[in-house]
């Protein structure tokens, strides 16, 4: 790690020309295919089917808060009950084919979460091809996914209702979240280089329309390069960030996720 400052806090003597360059360095350091492995995003690259990789890439998401050890276990062990074929399991599984989800859990997320999300991607398979459209319901793509997603358009007769304790596996910027994980989602499916770790499955949403992922770890080493001012780490934090990161790249900030997340769980900033 030779690019690290021999002082951390020296960091705050950098000129914003240096800090990007530094920044930039260590975005190029951890945004490469050795990055994979260890990572959640190591499940959706086991597929080639967009609609595959949207799915495992959700739950992969979904799923991360914790050791990522676990969490890639987890989500490795729920594709395996979808038989290693997540879109076409949703899309064609029969009633009984659910009985091997029912000892599903990873942390507070049950079967009784599992069954619903099941569902909606039923539901919404059967009218999109790409799990894009969900996040395309408002400008706000986060506030319009959540309403989306918890309010589906069901005739009276066969609703779709969402169990209460579901709701807390989604994050919405109207609940003030950071939203971390729905964030690192759209950056996997959004960002497009020629590294191989972000997919740039989706054209619709743009690059530069993303908002880092921020949690403990990213919040620490910004704060500490001075990125960012906020001492709670919630959406007007995440916004904040993001805003500082547009000014070192307005076409692809969260490209700077890569250096923080590194910096901050690798080199333990």
């Amino acid at each position: 790690m030779g690019l690290r400052p021999a002082d951390p806090w020296s960091a705050l003597l950098m000129t914003k020309k240096d800090l990007r360059a530094f920044l930039d360095r260590k975005v190029d350091e951890y945004n490469r295919p050795a990055f994979i492995p260890a990572d959640p995003i190591s499940i959706p690259h086991m597929f080639s089917k967009p609609q595959d990789i949207e799915i495992a890439g959700f739950f992969a998401a979904i799923f991360s808060w914790g050791n990522r050890t676990t969490i890639i276990n987890k989500t490795r062990e729920l594709m395996q009950l979808m038989d290693n074929a997540p879109h076409q399991f949703i899309l064609q599984h029969k009633d009984k084919d659910r009985l091997k989800l029912l000892g599903f859990k990873h942390r507070t997320f049950n079967a009784t979460d599992l069954l619903y999300f099941i569902e909606f991607f039923r539901w919404h398979y059967s009218q999109h091809d790409s799990l894009e459209d969900a996040f395309l319901r408002s400008d706000d793509h986060l506030s319009g996914f959540y309403r989306y997603f918890f309010h589906l358009d069901r005739p009276v007769d066969n609703p779709l209702i969402a169990p209460p304790r579901t709701h807390k596996h989604i994050a919405s910027p109207e609940k003030n979240s950071s939203c971390k994980r729905l964030n690192m989602f759209l950056r996997w499916m959004v960002r497009q280089d020629d590294r191989g770790v972000d997919f740039g499955l989706w054209k619709r949403i743009t690059p530069g329309r993303l908002v880092c992922p921020l949690d403990v770890h990213v919040a620490r080493v910004a704060r500490r390069f001075s990125l960012m001012t906020r001492t709670q780490t919630d959406w007007q934090s995440a916004l904040e960030l993001t805003d500082y990161l547009i000014i070192l790249d307005p076409d692809d900030p969260v490209k700077y996720d890569f250096a923080l997340f590194g910096l901050g769980v690798m080199e333990k900033y």
